[in-house]
C-alpha cells in the first residue's frame, strides 16, 4: 500500500518517517498525479488557512475532494482535521472545508501557541496504555454526526474520531514518537 503525505505545509517529514517506520511505502504529495498513485493520505497539521490556500494554488482542490468523495482512507491531524470537516468556526470565509467527516470544529480553540500541552490520551483501539496527545493551537470539535465513532475524548471532547474510511485527530501524533495510531490507520483505514 503507498500512503501520501499532504506536503504543502506543515509537518509532512515527520507523518513520512513514523510510516515509513510501520512498513508503508510513504511518498509526498504536493502534485495531482502524486495524489492519484496513493491508496490512503495523511493532511497533517500546519497552518489551515495557509494548507486552503496551497491546495489552490496546486491544483489538488477538485482531485482532492474527488478522491475523498470517492472513499479514499485518509487521516486529518491537528489543521488536516479541519480540512476534513463539515463546518469550521473561527475560519475564513474562504477556508476549505471537505465534508469527510461529519463534525463541527472550532479553529485554534485551545488558544495561541504558548498555551500547547500534552495530554495522555486513553485509546481503547491501540491497547491499554494511552498515547501522548500534543495539542499545538489545535482545534477542538464541538459536534459529531451520528455517523462518527469517537475514538478518544479529552475533559470529555472528541479529540480522535473516525467515519467510514476518514480519520480526524485535534492534536498530532507524529511529534509524540508514539507510531501506534499511523499504524493502525494503515491496519484498518487502508
Amino acid at each position: 500500500m503507498k500512503v501520501g503525505v499532504l506536503a504543502l505545509q506543515g509537518a509532512a517529514g515527520l507523518h513520512l518517517s513514523a510510516l515509513r517506520s510501520v512498513g508503508a511505502a510513504a511518498i509526498a504529495v504536493r502534485r495531482p498525479d502524486e495524489l492519484a498513485d496513493v491508496d490512503g493520505l495523511i493532511l497533517p497539521g500546519g497552518e489551515s488557512t495557509t494548507i486552503s490556500m496551497m491546495l489552490d494554488a496546486n491544483g489538488l482542490v477538485e482531485p482532492l475532494a474527488e478522491r475523498l468523495a470517492g472513499g479514499l482512507a485518509v487521516l486529518g491531524t491537528c489543521a488536516g482535521l479541519l480540512l476534513l470537516a463539515a463546518q469550521v468556526t473561527d475560519g475564513r470565509d474562504d477556508q476549505r472545508c471537505f465534508g469527510t467527516l461529519d463534525i463541527s470544529a472550532r479553529r485554534n480553540a485551545y488558544g495561541p501557541q504558548t498555551e500547547s500541552f500534552e495530554a495522555p490520551l486513553p485509546v481503547a483501539a491501540l491497547g491499554p496504555e494511552p498515547m501522548t496527545g500534543i495539542f499545538i493551537r489545535s482545534p477542538i470539535v464541538e459536534r459529531t454526526g451520528p455517523g462518527v465513532e469517537v475514538l478518544a475524548r479529552l475533559d470529555g471532547r472528541p479529540v480522535l474520531c473516525r467515519q467510514g474510511a476518514a480519520w480526524g485527530c485535534t492534536f498530532h501524533p507524529e511529534l509524540s514518537g508514539d507510531l501506534r495510531l499511523h499504524r493502525l490507520f494503515c491496519e484498518e483505514g487502508l
